[in-house]
C-alpha cells in the first residue's frame, strides 16, 4: 500500500494519501479530484549498516535532490 504525494489543482493543496486499489485520490481541503500526482522519493529498510561510503562516489550522475556529484552532502 504506497503513500502517493499530490497537489491539488484546484486549491493548490499538497498532501498524502495512502490508496488502496480501486480508491480515487480526493484533496482533502477541497474534495477536487483534480490532483498532480508529485515524484516522491524512494526509501528502504535494510537489517544492516548502509553508510554513504557504500555507494558509489565515482558516479557521473548527480543525486536526485541537488546536482552535487557526492550524496553525502545532501543531508
Amino acid at each position: 500500500m504506497p503513500i502517493y504525494e499530490y497537489k491539488c489543482n484546484k486549491c493548490g493543496n499538497e498532501f498524502e494519501l495512502l490508496l488502496f486499489s480501486g480508491e480515487e485520490a480526493v484533496c482533502p481541503k477541497c474534495g477536487e479530484k483534480n490532483l498532480t500526482k508529485k515524484i516522491s522519493l524512494v526509501s528502504f529498510h535494510s537489517e544492516g549498516d548502509i553508510t554513504s561510503s557504500d555507494f558509489s562516489s565515482n558516479s557521473t550522475s548527480s543525486c536526485s535532490t541537488c546536482s552535487s556529484k557526492n550524496c553525502s552532502t545532501c543531508r
